[in-house]
């Protein structure tokens, strides 16, 4: 890992005239400063119920807890965790979590799931989802909360959240976005370390995503447990006061995530709107108010806060279901299976394929088929045993990988793997078919069962073969379920003519040999590892015996693979994230091309892991001393070469792109250096609004269907001191083999803007802007400048 530099000082979170504006009085909703658009009237609704309200019934609210008077009732909101399913819960379904719905680059499919996912909170009585996630953004690659999250390109992430947002809003509940801001990390997350970030950076990076959320009716947001530049993030009126409620005009409720809240007045008045009855009782605020620390108008903007979303979401319908307890059975996933299988296969990226000598991918009825890894199959205990990061032996998990860990976690009804898919698969083709479900592998000479079959049977010692495939461990060990460490001893069933078992004797008379392998984490740890050994060797073991190696990778973010992926008979690569229940499916619709791959990289996969910038912080202080510079960002500022780029991904045919072509569509607006328009959700309604259009054409010139994501990178002038190139458009096209469709891409006023850190406002720079268009950040195919 590469050090982090640490500086005396970093610049404050906000400068000049910006301070003026963090006040908690121009934060009140009831202050006028914010055009609600589609929030008001929900807004004029829970206005006229918490006027009728007491003090005590609104601190009932406020902190959720239910009352019924002789003037009204309330019943307060149930929270519950989660974004890709429900945790913690029976009978439901396991969705695509947030890393592998980002890398289908799919709208359609980012609004499918969290609908489909917020219909399930909904019939089990959860109207306030604490999900999804856009913070971690993704500002080092060993973050452990990377597969909730989406991706660390701010704009991708952004529009995903607002996807998702309207998804899960549709479903009729209250969107909760976490965690609120720079939550970058676990290590240290509980202690709390501060994170130390200046203006630019947070505006345009961190924030980003957070006015998209806003814009799309975002109803609630969770503050994090980190401090933000020496304050904790639910006491900060910089932060929440400031930031998201006045400039992103953000209309409903702060929560704070565990043990975020420490204060009484300090977190009401910076902007926390839910907290905890031990700091906020009817006596306590009273007090504050006769005081003068705390005034009745912000105990009624909380209020009205808390119940500004029940009205949004339409619970007030009195159709709301009650609460299910966690082991009720309801008839709550529908179709839903179809769904989570369908977007699994789209988010799979193809990185390599060599189709040399009938070798890669797609497979074509092979006559006989290996597998290996550990992730092929089922683990020991499943699929809801308690995962864990905490005390396991590494960032591996011993079955098939298809969620993470903590509060995110997936509760799966069933889980398909690979090895069930792919059996049933063989079964129909008539394929030979055998695996060796294990990372790791020693041939034995003890025995503690006899059997009619030939040679001894693999087992778990846990030493690595070596590149024939021999062991390198001891001699005695065991065969564990599914490629777990433990199990009964299976060594030497029998003593028949067949040659011992082991990794290249498995591996060499293969048509293919497919390995599969993961990367583990998830809330409560970060990864140790972007890397791991003896998958690593497992993979260079199987690659000397097999001329068609095919990996596949389940990963919960950046994992690297130059330790093997220039092998020769490394043929083809697959990878994606956590995908769900019907993960086992979906990888094998791909593998055997019953599904074109089309999903792109949301991270960029580095020759090593000191290419990337930022490591985990182990003190107290964490300073982004990189600003903006993560990911693809800082790559291309320092001319890295990198293994695969941000948005890489082949597909099964081939694309042609035409000419790129440039205009401008609002040349007024242009015009002004900085926004004109009013506030509304998201900031200055004008920085929503179109100014330039980009056009080309995309053909199909292969052999079959397939849909591409084109993507647009803009580079700025000098004077914006901005990177590079930044994503700021994409649209996935679905294209019949000789098809060509035109691509139009629509760039908004704040796409071109830089944060002007004197005037603390989004400016356009005056200059010559480049777009360009292409199949990957580094995949650019053509482009076009304009002079503003």
């Amino acid at each position: 890992m590469k050090a982090l530099v640490t500086l005396g000082a970093v610049s404050a979170l906000v400068a000049g005239s910006c301070a003026a504006l963090n006040s908690t009085a121009g934060a009140l909703l009831s202050s006028g400063n914010v055009d609600l658009g589609e929030y008001e009237v929900a807004y004029g609704k829970a206005k006229a119920f918490v006027a009728q309200l007491t003090n005590s019934q609104k601190v009932s609210i406020i902190t959720g807890s239910s009352f019924n008077g002789t003037n009204t009732t309330w019943t307060a909101l149930t929270n519950k965790d989660g974004f890709a399913g429900i945790n913690n819960q029976y009978y439901v379904s396991g969705f695509t979590m947030g890393n592998a719905l980002t890398q289908t680059w799919d709208r359609d499919h980012m609004y499918a799931i969290a609908k489909a996912s917020g219909r399930e909170f909904y019939l089990m009585g959860y109207n306030l989802v604490n999900g999804p996630v856009v913070g971690p953004l993704g500002r080092t690659p060993w973050g452990g909360r990377q597969p909730e999250a989406f991706s660390p390109d701010p704009y991708l992430s952004g529009i995903t959240l607002a996807r998702t947002v309207k998804g899960m809003n549709s479903a009729g509940i209250v969107t909760a976005g976490r965690h609120f801001l720079l939550n970058e990390q676990e290590t240290n997350r509980t202690s709390p370390y501060s994170s130390n970030a200046d203006d630019k950076t947070i505006h345009e990076l961190y924030l980003w995503p957070f006015a998209d959320g806003t814009r799309a009716g975002m109803g609630a947001v969770m503050c994090g447990m980190t401090q933000v530049n020496g304050t904790l993030s639910c006491e900060s009126s910089d932060l929440i006061s400031g930031l998201l409620k006045e400039e992103l005009g953000f209309p409903g409720l702060v929560l704070p995530d565990v043990n975020g809240q420490t204060t009484s007045y300090q977190s009401a008045n910076a902007g926390l709107d839910f907290g905890s009855s031990s700091y906020w009782t009817t006596a306590i605020l009273e007090a504050g108010i006769a005081n003068g620390t705390f005034t009745q108008a912000r105990l009624d903007d909380m209020a009205v806060r808390n119940v500004i979303g029940y009205y949004f979401a339409g619970l007030d319908n009195g159709e709301q279901p009650s609460e299910a307890d966690t082991t009720e059975y309801r008839s709550v996933r529908a179709g839903h299976a179809k769904l989570i299988r369908k977007v699994g296969a789209d988010s799979l990226s193809l990185l390599k394929n060599n189709n040399t000598n009938g070798g890669g991918l797609p497979l074509n009825t092979p006559m006989v088929v290996s597998v290996f890894g550990a992730h092929a199959g089922p683990c020991l205990v499943g699929p809801n045993q308690a995962f864990t990061v905490e005390g396991s032996s590494g960032d591996i998990y011993q079955g098939h990988l298809a969620s993470a860990t903590g509060s995110g976690q997936l509760s799966f009804s069933y889980l398909a793997t690979p090895f069930q898919a792919l059996s049933l698969r063989a079964a129909a083709d008539g394929t030979m078919f055998r695996w060796i479900m294990n990372d790791t592998y020693t041939s034995s000479s003890s025995s503690s069962m006899s059997g009619g079959g030939g040679g001894s049977m693999p087992s778990t010692s846990g030493n690595s073969t070596d590149s024939s495939g021999s062991s390198s461990g001891n001699s005695s060990s065991s065969m564990s379920t599914g490629g777990g460490g433990g199990g009964d001893a299976l060594s030497n069933l029998g003593t028949g003519t067949s040659v011992t078992p082991s990794f290249a004797a498995y591996a060499e008379d293969s048509d293919v040999c497919l390995v599969f392998l993961n990367a583990f984490s998830g809330e409560g740890a970060d990864r140790g590892e972007l890397y791991n050994a003896d998958q690593d060797t497992l993979v260079n073991t199987i690659a000397d015996s097999c001329n068609n190696t095919v990996v596949v990778i389940n990963t919960v973010g950046p994992r690297l693979v130059d330790q093997w992926i220039e092998h020769e008979n490394v043929t083809a690569l697959l990878y994606g994230g956590m995908l769900g229940q019907e993960s086992g499916n979906a990888i094998v619709d791909v593998l055997y091309g019953d599904v074109n791959p089309s999903g792109k990289l949301i991270n960029t996969i580095a020759k090593n892991e000191t290419d990337y910038p930022v490591e985990i912080c182990e003190t107290a202080q964490c300073n982004f001393t990189e600003g903006v510079h993560i990911d693809y960002r800082y790559f291309d500022a320092n001319n890295i070469t990198v293994r695969y780029p941000f948005g890489h991904g082949l597909s099964y045919t081939t694309f042609e792109y035409g000419s790129v072509s440039a205009s401008k569509s609002n040349g007024t607006a242009l015009s002004s250096t900085y926004p004109t328009g009013k506030m509304t959700l998201g900031g200055y309604a004008d920085l929503f609004d179109e100014v330039i259009s980009v056009t080309l054409s995309v053909a199909n010139s292969g052999a079959v269907a397939g849909t591409e994501v084109v993507q647009l990178y803009v580079a700025y002038p000098a004077a914006a001191q901005q990177p590079i190139r930044q994503l700021r458009g994409f649209e996935k096209i679905q294209l019949a083999v000789n098809a060509s469709s035109t691509v139009d891409f629509s760039v908004r006023r704040r796409d071109i803007s830089h944060w002007d850190v004197t005037a603390q406002q989004w400016a356009i720079a005056s200059g010559t802007y480049t777009f360009s268009v292409g199949s990957s950040s580094r995949d650019l195919r053509g482009s076009a400048t304009l002079v503003i």
